[in-house]
């Protein structure tokens, strides 16, 4: 599991003070990002790699209203992971656990220049594998 602080600022609110529904995407790609990260994972290299991650699916639920200024917790663990995807579960939730919104998330490895599905590489299967 991977946990990720987010702070909910003006701007991810609507006129009255709540979370956008789209920026619980926003906040859940984010974590994902920076857990990518924590691992020694540089996207960029990647891409230069003609290697990218994309959101193939999503199935989110909005359970509670999240509200501008509040700190909250993305958590993120992986639930399965195939030859050219991984699926994440990823969690908004407060420092009581209230959950907010979760959401499972399918991202894909594709060959970019190609936009089609790639095999993740190896030593990112090692790195993810060891998060599980």
């Amino acid at each position: 599991m991977f946990s990720w602080p987010i702070s909910v600022y003006y701007e991810d609110t609507d006129a009255g003070g709540v979370v956008y529904h789209s920026n619980y995407l926003n906040f859940f790609e984010r974590a994902r990002t920076e857990w990518f990260k924590s691992f020694g994972i540089n996207q960029s290299k990647l891409l230069k790699q003609d290697i990218a991650f994309v959101v193939k699916r999503c199935d989110i639920d909005f359970k509670v209203a999240a509200k501008f200024e509040q700190n909250l917790i993305v958590v993120s663990k992986i639930i399965e992971m195939k030859k050219a995807s991984v699926t994440f579960q990823q969690s908004l939730v407060d420092d009581n656990g209230k959950c907010y919104c979760e959401a499972s998330v399918v991202v894909a490895c594709i060959a970019l220049s190609k936009k089609r599905p790639k095999a993740i590489p190896q030593n990112i299967v090692q790195e993810l594998m060891s998060a599980r």
